[in-house]
């Protein structure tokens, strides 16, 4: 029985560790307003690599979540600077940072309410 609960905390805190690494994912697609983008390499290389630690728990959502935000942000920043000259770039930058916000704030309360992020479709 001993072992067994043992194994039972060392889960828990293991899943409390890679909650507190996705949370710092979060805080640097939130700081990537501030540094210009930066933050948001920094977290999509941390999610890589952390990735196959989360298999199979619900924050393997989360990453999944965070890495999808990161190629939607960068193929929107792309797009926006290849039409910006055509008038249109703005208004496709614009659309980029409200998406990004979006599911920044998406994930980060479903994060806090312990549970995966389901795609909203």
């Amino acid at each position: 029985m001993n072992d067994q609960s043992t194994e039972q905390k060392d889960n828990t805190e293991k899943l409390q560790s890679l909650k507190k690494v996705t949370a710092i994912v979060y805080l640097c697609q939130v700081l990537a307003f501030a540094f210009a983008g930066l933050p948001l390499l920094i977290g999509v290389a941390i999610n890589f690599i952390k990735r196959n630690e989360v298999q199979g728990t619900w924050l393997e959502s989360h990453f999944n979540w965070q890495i999808k935000t990161v190629w939607i942000t960068l193929a929107g920043l792309a797009l926006s600077g290849l039409t910006f000259e055509f008038g249109i770039g703005l208004f496709i930058l614009i659309a980029t940072v409200v998406l990004l916000i979006y599911r920044i704030v998406i994930g980060w309360n479903d994060l806090n309410s312990n549970k995966s992020v389901k795609e909203k479709n």
